[in-house]
């Protein structure tokens, strides 16, 4: 009975710490219709802050809870606030979801910069000299109840702000409608601005409060959240009374399980992967009404072209020719994976451009068909290729089948919760048997990965790799291409404008949600496959969920509704992370950071970079003459390089620079279109932001 008060104890204190947090989850989300993945990483800087003042640079505990209570986190907030979140509060959800998960990333690159991950920073709990109180046979830390009682000050507080005050009305009107909400007398921005404060600042103090219990780790803080997320969706990210039922439920059962769990190879992972486990249950148990404000801003998905998709299918072949011929074995090496990883963004394009499904998974799943291939391909099977790709396929069904009840943030929850299971638990296991079948991952170590024998012949060379995963990514890209010109592709542009239209018109829903999720977890598998073959010793936190979030969000800049998502996001990931890790170890999350800021800065672009960049280049790829006098220079580049007659970043530069001042010269030279009547706007040309007030005008003055 000791036992289990102790347990219980210690429950409750955690649950104290969830609570703060969800409830600061809850606030941003009733007040600011935003869901904050980003949420727990805040917490995090909070943490790490309050270990620079208080221990490193040794300032007094009040003083340095005040600097980053009442100085840090309001400013934080504030900055989210006006920065980041007011340009895509008119947006769509996607587009705040993208935002807070490159918020996400972004604090985890840049707590990684600035703190050394390998230093450890322990804290000691608030009041750790005095003697524990004793409640019966259980002892309670005076860190424990502090943490309590800040619980339960903040459940009144917040519910006295929300239900008691004018600036509590204001908050919660806003997000219903913020235009109705201003015209009664409220202030939008004000109530903004005051949610995203407090929630910061509530996140702030659960990290401070749940730090001195866990390593200082930027990844393990950040994820913390995830039992947040849980006790926020048992209040149905409304109900703070619910939100902190939850948070016991987590809680305890995170004590009991740490307590009560039998000890052997196969459980540990379990009391990790609990909340998430939890957070998956009660997505699927828990009705979830349709999110308030304006959900959808749907983009329209270009058709690609059969010749387009071919001279992309060219280019990427050809770019595999240039880097095999032009760079050294160990530069081969180091950017072999442009493809692999191209192969697993591409995974996104049919899920996500063209099915509206959000999943944080793919990279888990790449997983998946890394360690199969890994075990199946030991001696280079081919056959373990195509065996690899259905293992992810029926893993990608598998998870399509709880999908039909979730859509938008809370299919990225349940997406994220089910790469958490997967990190802290299913790739922990060593091997089992199921039904007399051999089942191993990766075994609580590393798996050996080998190239594939074709034709005779045994792939193992970093060339022979490369030029395996280019025409793997080139032939996935024609794929998906013809995907969306076909029938099932329009089907899924369906789904994506409207579920409930595409089932009551006759479609199948569960059949075309099983079909390309399926289909999408089986590219991610094929690309999980390639990039352990040039890995070639695989590790599980090498597809771990945070891992797998700057690719998702390169995907997203680029378009996901664009073919050339794979080939773009494969060259934005792995050229700067080598380029900048030839400047040093202080470079090494440099690179995360940048995505992240390039996430932020177009995640007001759903459209993504590729739809631009097309437009400012359609002139020169319409010249035939300046295109002839660029693939000369380029080829004139190439040949040198390749008899290493010049240094391979100065013809870089060179063909950049070329390139440039031909496009400059090629749409300065373009002829504009003819005027086009006003009733033919939107069809013979683009329909311009300005057109609008134009029509308005003239139909005022007529």
């Amino acid at each position: 009975m000791d036992q289990f008060l102790a347990f219980t104890v210690v429950g409750l204190s955690t649950a104290a710490i969830y609570a703060v947090i969800g409830s600061g989850l809850v606030l941003t989300h009733t007040t600011a219709g935003v869901f904050n993945f980003a949420h727990g990483a805040a917490g995090m800087l909070a943490a790490f802050a309050y270990w620079q003042l208080a221990v490193g640079w040794g300032l007094p505990v009040p003083l340095a809870l005040a600097a980053v209570l009442l100085v840090l986190a309001p400013a934080f907030g504030l900055f989210v606030e006006r920065v980041l979140m007011r340009p895509v509060q008119a947006l769509g959800e996607a587009e705040r979801l993208v935002m807070t998960v490159a918020l996400l990333t972004g604090c985890i690159a840049l707590a990684r910069w600035a703190w050394d991950p390998n230093t450890p920073r322990p804290l000691s709990p608030f009041f750790a000299d005095r003697p524990a109180l004793r409640l019966g046979p259980a002892a309670v830390t005076w860190h424990q109840a502090v943490t309590m009682a800040v619980a339960l000050a903040d459940a009144a507080a917040l519910w006295f702000l929300l239900h008691r005050t004018r600036a509590g009305t204001e908050m919660r009107a806003s997000v219903d409608d913020r235009a109705l909400a201003g015209l009664t007398g409220a202030d939008p921005l004000r109530a903004g601005r005051l949610a995203w404060v407090l929630g910061i600042q509530l996140a702030a103090v659960g990290g401070i409060l749940i730090a001195p219990t866990v390593a200082l780790d930027a990844q393990q803080l950040s994820l913390l959240i995830v039992s947040a997320y849980t006790a926020a969706v048992f209040g149905r990210l409304r109900s703070l009374p619910l939100t902190f039922l939850g948070a016991i439920v987590v809680g305890l059962l995170e004590a009991y399980l740490a307590g009560y769990l039998p000890q052997n190879d196969y459980l540990p992972g379990l009391r990790l992967a609990a909340p998430a486990l939890l957070l998956l249950l009660a997505l699927l148990a828990f009705p979830h009404r349709r999110l308030r404000g304006r959900d959808r801003r749907l983009v329209p998905v270009a058709l690609p072209g059969r010749r387009g998709a071919l001279l992309l299918a060219g280019a990427v072949l050809l770019l595999a020719l240039v880097l095999v011929t032009v760079l050294s074995e160990d530069a081969l090496i180091s950017y072999g994976a442009i493809f692999a990883l191209g192969v697993i963004a591409l995974s996104y394009v049919p899920l996500a451009g063209y099915a509206g499904q959000v999943s944080l998974c793919q990279l888990s799943i790449a997983g998946i068909g890394a360690v199969t291939w890994g075990h199946l391909g030991a001696h280079g099977e081919l056959w373990a290729l195509p065996a690899a790709i259905l293992v992810c396929a029926a893993v990608g069904a598998a998870i399509a089948l709880p999908a039909l009840r979730l859509s938008g943030i809370y299919l990225a929850l349940g997406t994220t919760a089910f790469a958490v299971v997967l990190d802290r638990w299913i790739f922990t296991l060593p091997a089992f048997d199921v039904l007399g079948v051999r089942i191993a991952l990766f075994d609580q170590g590393s798996v050996s990965v080998t190239g594939p024998d074709l034709f005779g012949l045994h792939l193992t060379t970093p060339a022979e790799l490369l030029v395996l995963a280019a025409c793997c990514l080139a032939l996935a890209s024609l794929g998906v291409a013809a995907l969306r010109r076909g029938r099932f592709g329009r089907r899924l542009i369906a789904v994506r404008d409207s579920e409930a239209a595409y089932a009551t018109l006759g479609g199948r829903l569960l059949g075309a949600k099983v079909a390309v999720f399926a289909l999408s977890a089986g590219l991610a598998g094929l690309g999980g496959a390639l990039y352990g073959m040039q890995l070639q010793t695989v590790t599980a936190e090498q597809f771990n969920l945070v891992a797998g979030l700057p690719i998702f969000l390169i995907a997203v800049i680029a378009g996901l509704g664009s073919v050339g998502a794979g080939l773009f996001a494969g060259l934005a990931f792995v050229v700067p992370t080598q380029a900048l890790g030839e400047l040093g170890s202080w470079a090494q999350d440099l690179s995360a950071l940048l995505i992240a800021l390039a996430g932020m800065a177009l995640a007001s672009s759903p459209a993504g970079v590729i739809s631009r960049l097309r437009a400012e280049w359609a002139p020169l790829a319409q010249d035939r003459l300046l295109l002839g006098a660029l693939g000369a220079v380029l080829a004139a580049c190439w040949l040198l390089a390749a008899l290493e007659a010049a240094d391979g970043r100065l013809l870089l530069a060179v063909a950049l620079a070329a390139a440039t001042a031909l496009r400059i010269r090629a749409a300065a030279g373009r002829r504009p279109p003819p005027d086009t009547p006003p009733e033919w706007w939107g069809v013979r040309r683009p329909w311009r932001p300005e057109d609008e007030e134009v029509l308005s005008r003239a139909t005022a003055a007529g």
